[in-house]
């Protein structure tokens, strides 16, 4: 993100696993200067894009959860009360 590429999509393997897919001009080269430990970074850039990520992936959790709420009754409440 912060080297010219833009987040494509986010996949979701299971609650707790999610991939970034990439798109963008020169991403192989980014990535083997990162494999080669060759890799340079502004760290604010940086911090910045992680930001970014992270509200991207909590926005896309939520709205995740509000579909599979409004698919499920809520089982606490249905049928009578027994303490």
């Amino acid at each position: 993100m912060c080297m010219g590429g833009d987040l494509q999509d986010i996949q979701f393997s299971n609650r707790q696993i999610a991939s970034f897919m990439f798109k963008g001009p020169d991403l192989h080269e980014h990535d083997k200067a990162y494999i080669n430990g060759h890799a340079l970074v502004n760290p604010l850039q940086f911090r910045e894009a992680l930001n970014q990520l992270r509200d991207i992936l909590f926005k896309n959790l939520r709205d995740k959860e509000m579909r599979y709420d409004r698919t499920r009754t809520n089982r606490l409440y249905k049928g009578s009360y027994r303490p």
